[in-house]
């Protein structure tokens, strides 16, 4: 039997599915016709006014999509207000608005500022032209150097930036240029992702077809381990595979980690808001319909409109604790597995994972289990041998 444990406090995920054009990698679900912008936040405002505030406790909101800077600052403003008025928060919220260069400019991000939004992730991908154009990214590297430089001069204190890297035939002097032009904004996070060829977009059909060959696995594993060391040297830490804070002044106790993001890494409860928002609420996983329309109809006609749920054994919620912990560089806190699980890890796997650390791939001390820069590159190989 599962043993009790404090429950951390939570996060609010609000999806909004618009966005302008589509890029060609995205897999995320958005439309592009803004018609339904006005129906979708009545319905948005109904479904979180209907919601069961239950006796959670809330510090991060996290609007993102699609493309939520396309929407005004006054409807952001709506929709901050109905959270804060329906749910509990405590301490200093995280609220963070994900924006794209193309959809913002100085006057719009000070509207985001002034309303609420003190945490801001800025989708740049890449500050070169020709990158820009193979994503089909809607903006120029001029506008995404803007919209950095503007977010500044709007008052935010704490700016993230996404970059993208393992595009065909991007080498890694290319990709350190990007890094260095991120870092000319002095950024407080930066998350780097690899580009994958999702099933079902417009980059899986120009493969099929020929026309894109992704690059290979090889020259994409030398821009991880490059990423990390670079970003490393330079003030960050490399909490999450994918992710990078930058550290205090004096010491790695690091302020700008994603308080929102890091939960589902935690396994923390959450709830999500939108068309094909999921909701956490341990052991039960439950989402949205993915179809605005859809979305419409069943909030209109007082309904939750939830397309699926599903309640994880003790097994599972095992399992996702130890794959999405060994992605952090904290990795798995063993004693809380114990509270939480009433089982030992290492009388489990730690056969297994004493084998990944002689490998060089996870670290085994003070109760933790973590992996290594190379355990993260290689995190599928890792989880395997543990699950």
């Amino acid at each position: 039997m599962n043993k009790p444990r404090l429950t951390p406090h939570g996060g609010i995920y609000v999806h909004v599915p618009f966005c302008l054009r589509k890029c060609v990698y995205c897999d995320f679900f958005s439309i592009t016709d803004l018609s339904l912008k006005p129906a979708f936040l009545e319905a948005l405002s109904c479904e979180i006014s209907a919601a069961d505030p239950g006796l959670m406790v809330f510090d991060s909101i996290c609007i993102g999509g699609g493309t939520p800077s396309i929407l005004e600052p006054e409807e952001v403003k709506g929709i901050i207000n109905g959270l804060f008025s329906k749910f509990r928060f405590e301490g200093s919220v995280e609220v963070t608005l994900e924006a794209n260069p193309g959809t913002v400019d100085f006057e719009k991000l000070k509207g985001f500022r002034s309303v609420g939004v003190n945490r801001l992730n800025i989708g740049v991908q890449s500050f070169q032209e020709k990158n820009l154009a193979m994503l089909g990214r809607i903006h120029s590297a001029q506008q995404a150097h803007a919209a950095l430089a503007d977010a500044r001069r709007a008052g935010f204190e704490n700016v993230g930036l996404d970059l993208m890297y393992g595009l065909s035939g991007q080498v890694l002097q290319d990709w350190t240029t990007d890094l260095e032009k991120a870092l000319a904004h002095r950024p407080e996070h930066i998350a780097c992702y690899m580009l994958t060829v999702e099933p079902a977009t417009p980059l899986a059909e120009e493969q099929r077809l020929g026309r894109y060959q992704p690059a290979p696995e090889r020259d994409v594993a030398e821009l991880f381990m490059a990423t990390s060391e670079f970003l490393t040297a330079r003030g960050f830490l490399h909490y999450e595979i994918s992710n990078f804070a930058r550290c205090g002044a004096d010491s790695c106790e690091v302020v700008r980690v994603s308080r929102h993001n890091s939960k589902y890494w935690t396994h923390a409860p959450y709830l999500g808001f939108g068309p094909a928002a999921h909701s956490f609420l341990p052991p039960k996983r439950f989402w949205n319909h993915r179809d605005v329309q859809h979305y419409v109809d069943e909030v209109s006609a007082a309904r939750r409109p939830v397309a699926g749920e599903e309640v994880l054994t003790a097994d599972q919620e095992m399992m996702e604790v130890i794959m999405l912990g060994l992605r952090t560089a904290a990795g798995v806190d063993l004693q809380d597995f114990r509270r939480r699980f009433g089982v030992d890890f290492m009388s489990l796997y730690g056969k297994s994972a004493t084998e990944l650390a002689s490998r060089g791939l996870l670290v085994l001390r003070d109760e933790r289990c973590a992996p290594t820069r190379r355990g993260m590159l290689y995190l599928n190989t890792v989880t395997a041998a543990l699950t």
